[in-house]
C-alpha cells in the first residue's frame, strides 16, 4: 500500500498492511542528550517528522499556509538579569522567562505572561489589521504550480503545518491572555463573540485560497484548552461561543475537499468531545495518559465515529524495555480495530534516552504491524 492508501484505510476501518508511523518530535533539550548518545545530527533532524529519514515514518506533507499576524509585532528586550529575560515576543505579549535551561528557543519551564496586546474593543480592532487573508505571502510558492505533485500524490496531504493555524480557544489565549480570556466570556461577550468570529471568517479565507487549487487528508485545529484533570473553558461556554463559528468552519472545509478535522489538545478534554464531535470533528489526539485520556476506554464510550491518535504514555519510554513492550501491548487490540495511530501522546522530553526511543520505535514497527 501507497503511504495515502494506509492512512486512508486505518481512517476507514477498511484492511490495511500496517497502521501508518507516525510521530510528533522532541523537545530541542531531548536532541542535545541524544547527540551526546550517540545519535548523528542528520538522524534527529525532523521537519514534524513528515518523511522517512532515519526512523522509517511515513510522508507526510504539509501546504505551508501562513495563519499568523502579518506584520508580527516587535521582539524587544525589556529587561534580563542573570536569571530572567523580559521581552515582548512576535505576538505582542510581555512575559518574564527563565533563561536557565533555554535551547533552541525551547525552554525547560512555562513563561509568566504579564501583558497581552488585547484588553478592549480597539485593541481587537486594531490587531485584525494583521490578519489579512489576501496577502500573497502568507501562500506557498508552488500553491498554483501542477510541478507540486499533489494532484497524483501517494502520501497524505496535510492543509497547514502543525500549530500552523492554531484554533479559537489557543489564538483567543494569545491575544488576551488565559485569566482574561476567562473573565471576558462573562464580563465581556460581545468581543468574545467577535474573536470566535473572526477566526472563523479570517481561516476560512485563508483555507478557501488554498482548496481551491487542491484538497487535503486534514486540517488540525490546535486547542489545549485543558490542563490536568480539568478544562479551561466549560462545555456551556463551548456551546455559546465557539460551536457555530466552530461548525461553520468545519462544514466549510469538509465542503471544500478536507476529508478529516483533527482537534489537538492536550489535557483531560473528555467533556467536550460529544461537542466536537457535534461539530464535526474526526480525530482527537494526542490523548495525554497523565491527564487520563485513555485511548482503549475512550475508544468504547464514543465509538468509531471519533479516530484517535497519539494514546503513548511518553512517561513509559523514560523507564525500561519491558515496561515498553507492555505498555506498548496494551494498545494493540485498538491499533488492530483501525480508526487508531499510536504516537506519544506530546513531544518527546529529555528523560527520554536515546536507547529507549530507538527501542520504542523498533516495538513501536511490530504493535503497527500486529506482532507485537
Amino acid at each position: 500500500m501507497t503511504d495515502l492508501e494506509r492512512f486512508l484505510a486505518v481512517m476507514e476501518y477498511k484492511p490495511f498492511d500496517r497502521v501508518p508511523h507516525h510521530e510528533l518530535g522532541f523537545w530541542p533539550q531531548t536532541t542535545q542528550r541524544w547527540e551526546t548518545e550517540g545519535a548523528g545530527h542528520e538522524d534527529i533532524w525532523y521537519d514534524w517528522w513528515t518523511g522517512p529519514g532515519y526512523f522509517g515514518f511515513d510522508r507526510r506533507e504539509y501546504i505551508n499556509a501562513t495563519f499568523t499576524m502579518i506584520p508580527a509585532f516587535e521582539s524587544k528586550l525589556l529587561e534580563r538579569t542573570e536569571r530572567y529575560e523580559t521581552i515582548i515576543d512576535e505576538l505582542g505579549r510581555t512575559r518574564k522567562a527563565l533563561i536557565e535551561g533555554t535551547l533552541g528557543g525551547g525552554r525547560m519551564c512555562m513563561d509568566t505572561y504579564l501583558k497581552f496586546p488585547v484588553e478592549t474593543h480597539d485593541d481587537f480592532r486594531e490587531l485584525k489589521k494583521r490578519y489579512v487573508a489576501s496577502l500573497d505571502q502568507r501562500y506557498p510558492a508552488n500553491l498554483t504550480d501542477p510541478a507540486n505533485g499533489w494532484k497524483d500524490r501517494e502520501h497524505v496531504l496535510v492543509l497547514g503545518r502543525n500549530c500552523a493555524a492554531c484554533g479559537f480557544y489557543w489564538r483567543a489565549r494569545e491575544w488576551m491572555g488565559t485569566e482574561n480570556l476567562s473573565l471576558c466570556w462573562y464580563d465581556d461577550p460581545d468581543l468574545a463573540h467577535d474573536m470566535m468570529e473572526f477566526f472563523a471568517d479570517f481561516t476560512v479565507e485563508v483555507c478557501g485560497r488554498v482548496l481551491r487549487h487542491t484538497d487535503a487528508e486534514y486540517f488540525v485545529l490546535n486547542e489545549d484548552f485543558a490542563g490536568k484533570g480539568t478544562l479551561l473553558l466549560g462545555p456551556e461556554t463551548f456551546k455559546t461561543f465557539v460551536f457555530k463559528p466552530l461548525k461553520r468552519l468545519i462544514d466549510f472545509l469538509k465542503s471544500h475537499g478536507v476529508k478529516y478535522i483533527a482537534l489537538d489538545s492536550d489535557g483531560t478534554t473528555e467533556p467536550l468531545i460529544p461537542v466536537m464531535m457535534d461539530a464535526g470533528v474526526d480525530v482527537h489526539w494526542p490523548l495525554e495518559r497523565a491527564s487520563f485520556m485513555d485511548p482503549v476506554r475512550l475508544r468504547k464510550k464514543f465509538g468509531k465515529s471519533l479516530r484517535l491518535w497519539g494514546g503513548i504514555d511518553k512517561r513509559e519510554l523514560a523507564k525500561g524495555k519491558k515496561e515498553i513492550d507492555a505498555h506498548l501491548r496494551e494498545l494493540q487490540p485498538l491499533v488492530m480495530e483501525g480508526g487508531f495511530i499510536p504516537t506519544v501522546d506530546h513531544t518527546i522530553p529529555p528523560d527520554v534516552s536515546w536507547d529507549n526511543f530507538r527501542y520504542y520505535i523498533d516495538s513501536k514497527r511490530k504493535l503497527l504491524e500486529g506482532k507485537l
